[in-house]
């Protein structure tokens, strides 16, 4: 008898080890910057409606996918825009495995810097590409949320025209793991 339940629970701790194992490594799936901080700086501020920033997207970073990853996807996201939906800052998706890093400006379409094969979707400013931080002059700092998606999918079929709610779908329904860092801005 005590055999019996020695081994139920040996078996019911390996299946819990096994279940967990997925979102034990998902927790590890890291995004590090060497230009981010908790405040942004000029160089990820928008140059325009109003904003005098240089407009360069930040070097990033991330390690330890999850396994089954076949493609990468970086967002920026300000959820304090006062829009009622936020605003898209940068949407960058068709990222191959073998891409870990980002350099700074590759947001900057006109220096074709972004990994091959790789899409940058119409921001909320209107174009593709990274558009920085431009927040009202006197609303409280606003978030800007860099995100990085582990995808299941080595492609979505979507295009640089793409309207960011379908974007976010499908991030959203192909997303393994998600890596964050937080910044913010005021002025």
């Amino acid at each position: 008898m005590a055999t019996d339940a020695l081994r139920k629970r040996i078996l019911l701790a390996t299946l819990a080890i096994l279940l967990a194992a997925p979102w034990a490594q998902a927790e590890n799936f890291t995004l590090t910057s060497k230009d981010l901080g908790g405040q942004l700086s000029d160089l990820q501020v928008f140059s325009g409606f109003g904003c005098t920033g240089k407009n360069i997207s930040p070097q990033l970073t991330w390690k330890n996918a999850p396994t089954g990853t076949k493609s990468f996807a970086v967002t920026v996201y300000d959820p304090d825009a006062p829009t009622g939906s936020g605003w898209w800052h940068w949407v960058i998706f068709n990222i191959p495995t073998t891409v870990t890093q980002l350099g700074a400006d590759t947001g900057n379409q006109t220096k074709e810097l972004a990994p091959k094969g790789s899409v940058q979707r119409v921001t909320d400013y209107g174009k593709p590409g990274f558009g920085g931080a431009c927040p009202p002059v006197g609303d409280k700092p606003h978030r800007y949320i860099f995100t990085v998606h582990a995808l299941k999918v080595e492609k979505l079929e979507l295009d640089s025209a793409s309207p960011p709610a379908m974007v976010g779908y499908y991030l959203n329904q192909n997303a393994l793991a998600k890596a964050s860092l937080i910044s913010y801005y005021g002025r």
